[in-house]
């Protein structure tokens, strides 16, 4: 074999591996894998199984063989000399098991005369699979070369299959379910154990008719956790009224409250119900809380010990029948402690305190998330039926979301919008992330090392076929001994243009 034959032959099982980074599904994966090794070390038969090492399921293929084959193979596995290969963490190869000392006296071997052998433990931390290779169409026992591309299709294939079973137990495992069967959630997206937390608190505090605070970063989804707490409690189909207390003038936080009578101030003309009474019955949300101007606070502080206020300008007092639920991205006790925040106020805030995880803290849900957000944009907008693509969620998951949901939402939307303006039937991670609109991109540390790495490098590849032909695509796939078809698909993957910068 030349040196052009060994890269193009190393390529291809390169991109071949990479393209199948998107399967879901365990058993169709390790068929696919499998094919391509087999294909590329040029044998008879082959045996690949992977597991997870957290949860244990297995999924194994077999190429080449017969029913009565593969039977033999599988046993083997716990016993023989995949066994062997799996205990030490070392590569097996021999000519001929059949007359090798350490296997030929096993029975396996014997009863079905096996001879070139090579087997290849998957290893990341501990064991996850085995790749299993018998007989050469060539005949004669596997090659050096042979052996150092088995242990490269390993390499390669190991973060894969971690990667595989990761994303399988992140879509098994439900901790919410139990929770929505309980509680109304529509607004609440996700699946996690972090998430479950929250709303486990939620399910405690939702019945009582105690002020509850809410803390967590900007956009993690404060409001719609109080709106859950609303949902899930007695006061259920009353009023739920939101007032941001960072958006209202000092002067007028009274009157944004309280109300004010006709002729309070210069703009009341008539009288107007402040929200207090507008949630008469119902909840009032404070978000924003720390933002109130110490005069705020203290007028704020007497109507929570009274329940009792009076409308701006009048002097008859009203009683409240109203819940409050308060939420700040602030530290309030640092608030406290430097003599911005009453303590008293805090307090009486405090009855019970709920933390929102930021995404950062609960990344299996941003795939959902965004789902959600896509969808929800498309039916907001009237847009075609769209949804995000494989690649555009793997992207979405690795980068980072320091505005969490409320950035997720803002770039979902704008990218839905422009792969609808595009006749896109899918949202591209290029949709996402838009270099012209600020929004974030990938971190420069992905968890998918292999496949962003891969990515980067196969598309410089193909761009420098690209420009060496002078972007004549079937010249450029000729030179890769790709398929013009393939080079299309490539070129529309990667978004590759002419005139485009390497990367």
């Amino acid at each position: 074999m030349t040196d052009g034959d060994r890269v193009r032959l190393e390529r291809d099982l390169y991109l071949g591996l990479l393209s199948l980074s998107d399967r879901e599904d365990p058993g169709a994966f390790v068929e696919e894998a499998l094919g391509l090794i087999v294909r590329v070390l040029g044998a008879e038969q082959g045996y690949l199984e992977v597991s997870d090492p957290e949860e244990g399921p297995t999924s194994w293929r077999a190429a080449g063989c017969s029913h009565e084959q593969v039977e033999l193979i599988r046993s083997i596995v716990s016993r023989g000399i995949i066994a062997e290969a799996m205990a030490k963490g070392e590569v097996i190869a021999c000519p001929s098991a059949f007359l090798d000392p350490r296997f030929r006296d096993r029975p396996s071997v014997q009863a079905s005369k096996i001879e070139a052998v090579l087997c290849v433990p998957i290893v990341r931390k501990t064991p996850i699979g085995v790749l299993y290779i018998q007989g050469r169409r060539a005949g004669g026992s596997f090659s050096g070369g042979e052996i150092e591309r088995a242990q490269l299709c390993v390499r390669h294939l190991a973060p894969l299959v971690e990667t595989l079973f990761m994303r399988s137990r992140q879509h098994q495992a439900d901790h919410v379910a139990a929770l929505r069967k309980r509680m109304c959630l529509d607004d609440i997206v996700g699946t996690s154990a972090a998430l479950a937390a929250v709303l486990r608190e939620v399910e405690l505090v939702a019945p009582l008719d105690v002020a509850v605070l809410i803390t967590g970063e900007t956009g993690t989804g404060k409001t719609q956790l109080a709106r859950a707490i609303h949902e899930n409690g007695p006061r259920r189909g009353r009023p739920f009224i939101e007032l941001n207390c960072s958006a209202i003038p000092d002067g007028l936080v009274e009157s944004e409250l309280f109300g004010a009578a006709a002729g309070a101030h210069s703009t009341a003309t008539r009288r107007t119900e402040g929200k207090v009474g507008a949630a008469k019955g119902g909840t009032l949300f404070l978000d924003e809380i720390g933002e109130l101007s110490s005069a705020a606070q203290a007028k704020f502080l007497t109507f929570l010990n009274t329940r009792e206020y009076f409308p701006l300008g009048s002097g008859t007092s009203i009683k409240a029948d109203v819940r409050i639920i308060a939420a700040t991205n602030a530290d309030l006790e640092e608030a406290v402690r430097e003599k911005r925040f009453r303590s008293d106020l805090f307090f009486r805030l405090q009855v019970l305190h709920i933390r929102m995880p930021s995404l950062c803290e609960r990344p299996e849900d941003v795939a959902p998330l965004a789902a959600h957000l896509c969808e929800r944009a498309a039916r907001s907008h009237r847009l075609p039926q769209i949804a995000l693509s494989p690649g555009a969620l793997r992207a979405i998951e690795a980068a980072e979301w320091p505005g969490n949901v409320r950035q997720l939402a803002s770039a979902i939307e704008a990218a839905a919008i422009h792969a609808a303006a595009d006749g896109s039937r899918s949202v591209e991670a290029t949709h996402v992330f838009r270099e012209t609109t600020g929004a974030s991109s990938p971190p420069a540390r992905p968890p998918m090392t292999f496949q962003e790495e891969t990515r980067r490098f196969q598309a410089g590849v193909v761009l420098r076929a690209l420009e060496g032909a002078d972007w004549q695509v079937a010249a450029a796939a000729r030179t890769l001994d790709l398929t013009r078809a393939h080079m299309y698909n490539l070129i529309k993957a990667f978004d590759l243009k002419r005139g485009a910068k390497r990367g």
